[in-house]
């Protein structure tokens, strides 16, 4: 048994400027005595007796810095590094080495490379907390300057280097334009009642015949003073209203209102009001706009399948196009209903069927009975969406289009029974067109999926065949067609038309042993 006089401890230290190795003194004394070696951290002189540097490696360049830097963040043992410690690691069978590593993963990947035994935490940690603080003092011609210009020069590209994305697929803007459009139709409706209220006061009569927001705050802007109002306004009226008797409406009961007199100062600031209110919704409409050009950049599959806005929800409450791409199709189901979920599995009640996707429009156009299915179902495809718009390099949206009418399919099938297409044969079609197109690659599109599934239905048809050789009842061989039919119903359909299975032979069979 190795005695601890015989542990010679080294300890690893990263550092912008490079790597270093020190050797810690009185190993004995320095495992007892915890509470002495923080003490002696903080002072300089009692540190550099416990700490002598064996060896320092600096760094040739910024690139060499930050791809060191890259690799002990990842767990990988840089060629640098490997070179570094073959050198100056004294590896002799006298001695038992120890190495202390400040971080456990690059620890354990030290500890695969090399046959000694790695040390994190504890006394390791403290030192490592010292050599963090005295490091430009321990090593000769590095100055406290130069070494806080390394850091900060090298921090500054490491975190450039993790925050460089594709500008034009950003999933963060579209998280912040959701964001901003929920709180603009909060805004606007909250200052459009106000609109109302203000000007309610003038013209009480324009409410009923304007029930509109956006156009209330037009007229308002447009009208002013009801007594002002005359035939000369009619067009401007009409180019409003978009309809001639509406306009002829708002002049005739301008003549007749019975709303109170108004100041012109009033009448200034109802009418500044109500130009912020027009702007606030134009600008809505821009914004809108912006992120549907967003969405058909960075996932155009999941706005063709669920449109621009649900689809931007998704991403947002996920946090992340990545982040929704790795969630299950159960999740996404339930996105955006967790209080409701959690309520439900609190009181073991009926759990919800459907989060964001109740917006979508095929929840809506379902029946009562097939709502739960359908965003079942609705789920899955926006699972399959996402995650071809996360991974695929060319944004392209002919699968969210398959996907679509896939859904529509399953609609169609819940009203008439029609059996929709399989899975496998709608996206062959997705794919030979992104193929035409020159999309993308039969390879990176899941077609090497098929002749697994060519071999299992081989192997599904051969085993009744072999059952009806071997026995030659005549009840038998009638029974295998019916469980084809069976297995085909339940692949096409998802194993859900299986309640119209008829079980007629299950009674004939009853009657023929009475």
């Amino acid at each position: 048994m190795v005695t601890l006089l015989q542990v010679l401890l080294h300890v690893l230290f990263e550092h912008a400027a490079g790597y270093a190795l020190f050797v810690v003194k009185e190993v004995e004394e320095i495992g007892m005595l915890l509470p002495q070696v923080e003490e002696c951290v903080l002072s300089i002189g009692k540190f550099n007796s416990m700490v002598s540097l064996a060896a320092f490696f600096p760094f040739k360049s910024a690139q060499g810095a930050l791809e060191n830097m890259n690799a002990i963040s990842e767990g990988v043992v840089h060629a640098d590094l490997k070179l570094f410690l073959e050198t100056n690691l004294p590896l002799s069978r006298k001695k038992k080495l120890m190495l202390g590593v400040s971080d456990a993963k690059i620890g354990a990947a030290l500890q695969e490379e090399f046959t000694v035994s790695i040390q994190t935490g504890g006394v390791v940690a403290e030192i490592c907390r010292g050599l963090r603080l005295h490091f430009h003092s321990l090593v000769k011609g590095l100055t406290g300057l130069a070494a806080s210009k390394a850091q900060l020069g090298l921090g500054h590209s490491y975190s450039r280097a993790k925050v460089k994305f594709n500008v034009n697929r950003v999933d963060n803007m579209i998280i912040q334009s959701i964001a901003l459009l929920d709180q603009l139709d909060k805004d606007i409706n909250t200052f459009s009642m106000r609109v109302r209220e203000w000007y309610g006061y003038h013209f009480p009569e324009l409410i009923k015949i304007v029930p509109d927001n956006f156009m209330y705050c037009r007229m308002a802007q447009l009208i002013g003073n009801r007594k002002e109002l005359s035939e000369e306004s009619l067009p401007s009226l009409e180019e409003i209203v978009m309809d001639a008797p509406k306009a002829q409406a708002i002049l005739e009961a301008s003549r007749s209102s019975m709303g109170m007199d108004i100041s012109p100062i009033d009448l200034i600031n109802i009418e500044r009001f109500s130009a912020r209110v027009v702007s606030l919704a134009s600008y809505r409409l821009e914004l809108q706009e912006y992120l549907r050009s967003k969405m058909s950049q960075v996932a155009p599959n999941l706005a063709a399948l669920i449109g621009e806005v649900v689809g931007a929800r998704l991403i947002s409450h996920a946090g992340s196009l990545t982040n929704l791409a790795k969630y299950p199709a159960s999740t996404v189901q339930i996105l955006g209903a967790e209080k409701a979920l959690f309520r439900a599995l609190k009181t073991k009640g009926n759990t919800p069927k459907y989060g964001l996707i109740f917006h979508s429009t095929f929840i809506g156009r379902a029946a009562a009975k097939n709502k739960g299915r359908i965003s079942r179902y609705l789920a899955n495809k926006c699972t399959i969406a996402s995650r071809i718009d996360c991974f695929s390099d060319v944004p392209t949206s002919v699968y969210g289009d398959k996907l679509r009418g896939q859904v529509e399919e399953r609609l169609s099938f819940y009203e008439t029974g029609d059996v929709p297409r399989k899975n496998v044969d709608v996206m062959k079609e997705a794919v030979k067109e992104v193929n035409k197109a020159g999309g993308g690659s039969s390879e990176t599109n899941g077609v090497d999926e098929t002749p697994r599934k060519k071999k299992k239905k081989l192997k599904t048809e051969a085993v009744p065949a072999e059952e009806s050789a071997a026995t030659g009842n005549g009840t038998e061989e009638a029974e295998t067609p019916a469980k084809k039919k069976k297995k085909r119903k339940s692949e096409a359909v998802d194993s859900e038309p299986a309640e119209e299975v008829p079980e007629t032979p299950v009674s004939d069979k009853k009657k023929k042993k009475k």
